[in-house]
């Protein structure tokens, strides 16, 4: 299976994600789109939409999702089994204020 992930650094949707991959030892790509402008372009061009964790499964857009709607497609789809294992991290939790605060000093990308 073929995952790429577009993510930020610190963020709670995208620590959810990471959180799953983990959980289910998945291998991924991890695409910073904060720090990588041209991430972010090719996640806004690959989704159709500019809201974040996006995520690419064998092709398969999931665009704007939690971890856990991740872990209900992965699942849905029988491309993992369930596992009772918790997550490292909540995988259905916004971003903390601190988080959003330490992301006001990026650049705001616009298309």
């Amino acid at each position: 299976m073929k995952i790429i992930a577009y993510l930020k650094p610190t963020c709670g949707w995208s620590m959810g994600v990471r959180a799953i991959m983990k959980k289910y030892n998945l291998e991924f790509e991890d695409r910073d789109i904060i720090n990588d402008s041209a991430q972010y372009a090719e996640m806004v061009q690959k989704s159709g939409q500019p809201l974040s964790p996006c995520v690419e499964i064998d092709g398969v857009m999931l665009s704007d999702v939690s971890g856990e709607e991740v872990e209900n497609y992965l699942l849905s789809n029988a491309l993992i089994e369930s596992n009772n294992q918790e997550p490292e991290a909540p995988i259905d939790s916004p971003c903390t204020d601190e988080e959003h605060e330490a992301m006001r000093s990026k650049t705001i990308r616009f298309f």
